[in-house]
């Protein structure tokens, strides 16, 4: 089961890394496009909107990407001096904790999601609603601790199968 979890989370990550990728790219040709018509008459009207929310997906879709492959900074000079039962106490600790948090993250910007689908509330220029963005941002979150909780999982052992059982 430990393994289909893993191969679920590597298949939703391969999708989300692959729209994050996909808004970085618009980022880059948004801004060559912007810094363009600047100088050929006048900007793009909504750029800073769509910068923020293009960048707002690239940061939370890739979390979990991050993750999964390790990626993040840790400094851990400290945690590599004790001795390895100890080490691997702090690091279910730490998955424990960052699950909890991503969890409700992701939740709490669900839930502004909602509010903001409610009211129907969109940026000034062009007018696009904010909420399919924040929910993207909860779903890059959720995501984020669902890797945790697999991380979870493997430190403390689970799921695995004992010698001469």
């Amino acid at each position: 089961m430990r393994e289909n979890f893993l191969k679920i989370l590597q298949t939703v990550n391969r999708l989300l890394i692959i729209v994050a990728g996909a808004a970085l790219v618009a980022m880059v040709v948004l801004t060559c496009a912007n810094i363009f018509m600047r100088a050929v008459s006048a900007p793009i009207r909504g750029t800073f909107e769509l910068m923020g929310f293009f960048g707002a997906l690239v940061a939370s879709l890739s979390l979990g990407y991050t993750q999964l492959h390790r990626g993040h900074i840790a400094v851990d000079v400290l945690v590599q001096r004790f001795p390895g039962r100890v080490r691997k106490i702090l690091i279910s600790i730490n998955n424990a904790i960052c699950a909890l948090f991503f969890g409700l993250v992701a939740w709490q910007v669900a839930e502004k999601a909602a509010v903001l689908r409610n009211t129907g509330e969109v940026t000034e220029t062009l007018r696009i609603a904010y909420y399919p963005f924040t929910y993207g941002t909860a779903i890059g979150c959720a995501f984020l601790a669902l890797i945790f909780i697999q991380q979870l999982i493997e430190s403390v052992g689970l799921g695995q199968k004992r010698e001469g059982a």
